[in-house]
């Protein structure tokens, strides 16, 4: 019995812009996957309905091959980062993984909360300090 994937982004770690690695990326609707190794193969993966906050970086030298490196952070035990080096058109797929990131949170109804805490207390909510 197989279970066919499909995947809506693939790419491999390149090398002066060329796609010469063992190193390969995929993007599912509801994971991403980080693939190496030729004789001994490493899997990862990421739920992305986990995935806390998304990084670009472009060296010189990658902006001259149109590559660059995207750090995905999660709250994954296993994989609380994957990187992705060297992949093509990074800013589109940066944008590709944030919204699918968005749509499998939204479906799962999970929310990350960023709100930083004051230390002002109002237990009685009526907007002033209860000091």
């Amino acid at each position: 019995m197989s279970i066919t994937i499909e995947y809506l982004w693939k790419d491999r770690k390149r090398h002066l812009g060329m796609p010469l690695s063992f190193t390969r990326y995929r993007l599912s609707e509801d994971r991403l996957f980080l693939s190496r190794g030729f004789l001994n193969i490493r899997d990862d993966e990421v739920l992305l309905y986990r995935v806390r906050d998304i990084d670009t970086r472009r060296s010189l030298w990658q902006r001259l091959f149109g590559v660059g490196t995207i750090t995905v952070l999660s709250s994954d035990k296993t994989t609380p980062a994957l990187v992705l080096k060297n992949v093509k058109d990074p800013l589109f797929v940066k944008e590709l993984i944030h919204k699918q990131v968005e749509e499998m949170k939204l479906k799962r109804r999970v929310r990350y909360g960023e709100i930083a805490t004051t230390g002002d207390h109002d237990e009685d909510d009526d907007d002033l300090d209860d000091r």
